[in-house]
């Protein structure tokens, strides 16, 4: 081990589209000595690291982690103690459901020098490759990014009921699989049935697919279509706005008038 400490970059790599990524994020991409990266990141981004860079990956899918966060972490650990420059790669931005905050902290820790590099999220970039504004002026001011998925399963300890009346537009992450219960809980706290709703699968990718409908159908029209995770789950009267401002082109693509 050496006597000089490495750095770690936490690095966000933008939604599926490579071409999002950041100037700096490259940046780091091209000095990293060893890079951690997640199932969500496009692969053809590797492409642009030396050649001799070590490549860990840690992908996680729903029910299948093949290397644990507590492994990171040590991961991380040892090889910035051995002085290496290290990238902690994630897909969209690190810290929005990114687990990068608790990195964050192991690092600070352990007194390892770091820095954190914002990406592009997921929650504002599949909705406008959809052609859906998350604000829109006289149609929503205000927008919030929400889990649908928690430690326990279902997103059942969310205050579902503020959202439901204190928020225009609701972006959900990792919902596909508990749609049923959010539209359920969203409905049960008085928001409209027929308020509109999208679901955008492998959104910014070439084969980004979206399915329209309200908080009473989607169930239905998600099921049809077969639409999986990865998806951004899309709440609000700007989802209206897709029908025109839809400009990227799609594999498949269902609306149903609103």
């Amino acid at each position: 081990m050496t006597d000089k400490k490495g750095k770690v970059y936490i690095v966000g790599a933008g939604p599926g589209d490579p071409e999002l990524i950041t100037v700096k994020a490259m940046k780091c991409l091209e000095r990293a000595e060893v890079i951690l990266y997640d199932r969500l990141v496009n692969p053809s981004l590797l492409d642009y690291c030396k050649a001799d860079t070590e490549f860990i990956y840690c992908g996680k899918e729903p029910g299948n982690h093949c290397v644990s966060q507590d492994s990171i972490h040590q991961i991380l650990l040892e090889k910035s103690l051995a002085g290496k420059t290290v990238v902690r790669l994630k897909g969209g931005d690190p810290f929005i459901f990114g687990r990068g905050g608790e990195e964050a902290e192991v690092l600070s820790q352990n007194g390892i020098y770091f820095e954190v590099v914002p990406g592009i999220t997921a929650g504002i970039a599949a909705p406008a490759y959809a052609g859906i504004p998350v604000t829109h002026r006289g149609m929503s001011q205000s927008f919030a990014m929400v889990t649908g998925h928690c430690l326990s399963g279902q997103p059942n300890n969310i205050r579902w009921d503020h959202l439901a009346h204190g928020v225009d537009t609701l972006a959900i992450y990792m919902g596909v699989k508990h749609l049923p219960f959010i539209c359920n809980q969203l409905q049960a706290f008085g928001k409209d049935s027929t308020t509109p709703i999208a679901v955008i699968e492998q959104g910014t990718k070439g084969t980004q697919r979206s399915v329209v409908g309200t908080l009473e159908t989607i169930v239905e029209v998600v099921t049809e279509k077969r639409i999986t995770n990865p998806a951004m789950i899309v709440i609000g009267e700007v989802v209206k706005l897709s029908e025109k401002l839809s400009w990227f082109p799609e594999m498949f693509k269902e609306e149903i008038v609103l």
